[in-house]
């Protein structure tokens, strides 16, 4: 499951993976409505098999090998229990939630209190205290879930899934069910596992050198530092320590490794100045591959165009801009006002504004072009899409 804005990232990721995208087994959520909905949502499609467990995982996480044995022990705990995964503590990390385990049941303990992220001495007497950090990670039969969710948030379990998703609450599963209902179980974790949600995490994930440096980066005399760049860009870090610089196509990060959860208000700041940055992005991916904007400015824009074997752009046609296509690798089939070319490495074409055309791949390799617009108005929103393989 994903939002709208992830759709073609999360099916080209898939491909990339060597698996089939099969549409019916993605769930595009319309818009953002927090776990609890979304959990819901995907329960709906194991209804058939009540007593079925179903595993939820967040997707930003780093587990190691053993999940599957410790998720397939908690089977007969989910029978009557709501379950979630604690992970055993290695620290007082202040960035999780925590869980204070209760009474023993089968494998795991009921839960006795949920805590949210606290402070360095609330972490410490925690984990004092017996308490396991919040994975996040589900284990649920759609009977249980759809009994303790109509008892504690009806509105969404009653809710006509996805019509009705723009209309239901907002709400986590922790906060709108989990903390409420009495069957809920914990199971203690002791895989490997890390929430790569802060660049700090992932600095961690990522096996540091023996300066506790990450990153291609030239370091010297430098510690604890992150650095992720662009590939080919050569960068050097001097005399400087516990640094995080994440350099992309968009924009340029730099902070202190304690200051990674701190990212939310760079958005959040971004956002109230009405920033482009924080809903559009230089790659940008499509069912039929991604396209990255090189240079642009008020009359022209230059980009990248990668093109999947088999793949083909709609039949369209542009009011204001027209558009220059030069091929860099692989071969190109060019429809234009009913005209098709053949064009290899090296060959270009210019399409007028107006003109009804298609770009198609039909060869085994991708498809590499570099394409110049040039208008008065350069917006994606001038496309009149006349047929489309994939119904946008």
């Amino acid at each position: 499951m994903t939002g709208a804005d992830y759709e073609f990232l999360v099916k080209n990721q898939i491909e990339e993976l060597g698996e089939e995208v099969i549409d019916d087994r993605i769930l595009i959520e319309p818009c953002g409505r927090n776990t609890l909905p979304a959990i819901a949502w995907g329960m709906h499609l194991f209804e058939s098999d009540p007593d079925e467990p179903v595993v939820i995982y967040p997707t930003d996480h780093l587990i190691g090998i053993g999940m599957e044995e410790v998720v397939a022990s908690s089977a007969p705990l989910a029978a009557d229990h709501l379950v979630t995964f604690g992970v055993v503590p290695d620290r007082p990390h202040t960035g999780y939630g925590y869980i204070s385990p209760g009474d023993p049941v089968l494998n795991g303990y009921i839960a006795a209190t949920f805590h949210e992220k606290p402070d360095q001495l609330i972490a410490e007497k925690l984990i004092a205290d017996g308490a396991l950090w919040n994975a996040g990670i589900f284990l649920m039969t759609p009977r249980v879930f759809f009994e303790e969710c109509g008892r504690y948030a009806p509105d969404i379990a009653e809710a006509d899934l996805p019509d009705a998703y723009p209309q239901i609450p907002s709400l986590s599963v922790d906060y709108g069910l989990l903390e409420h209902s009495s069957r809920v179980a914990v199971v203690p974790l002791s895989v490997p596992w890390t929430d790569l949600g802060t660049f700090s995490a992932l600095h961690d994930a990522s096996g540091p050198d023996p300066d506790d440096n990450v990153g291609e980066a030239l370091m010297l005399d430098s510690r604890g530092c992150t650095f992720i760049h662009p590939e080919g860009k050569r960068v050097a870090a001097v005399g400087v320590s516990d640094l995080v610089v994440v350099d992309t196509d968009d924009a340029l990060l730099i902070c202190n490794r304690d200051a990674t959860e701190r990212v939310r208000e760079v958005v959040a700041a971004l956002s109230a100045l009405h920033d482009r940055t924080v809903e559009e992005h230089r790659l940008v991916h499509r069912p039929w591959g991604t396209y990255l904007v090189l240079e642009e400015s008020q009359f022209f824009k230059i980009k990248r165009i990668t093109v999947k074997p088999g793949a083909s752009l709609s039949l369209q046609q542009h009011q204001h801009r027209s558009e220059h296509w030069v091929v860099v690798s692989g071969c190109a089939h060019v429809r234009i006002d009913g005209t098709t070319r053949v064009l290899t490495q090296g060959e270009s074409t210019f399409v007028r504004a107006g003109a009804v055309h298609r770009l198609e791949n039909q060869g085994k390799i991708p498809l590499e072009m570099i394409e110049v617009q040039i208008g008065e108005y350069l917006g994606e929103d001038d496309i009149i899409r006349l047929d489309d393989h994939y119904g946008r």
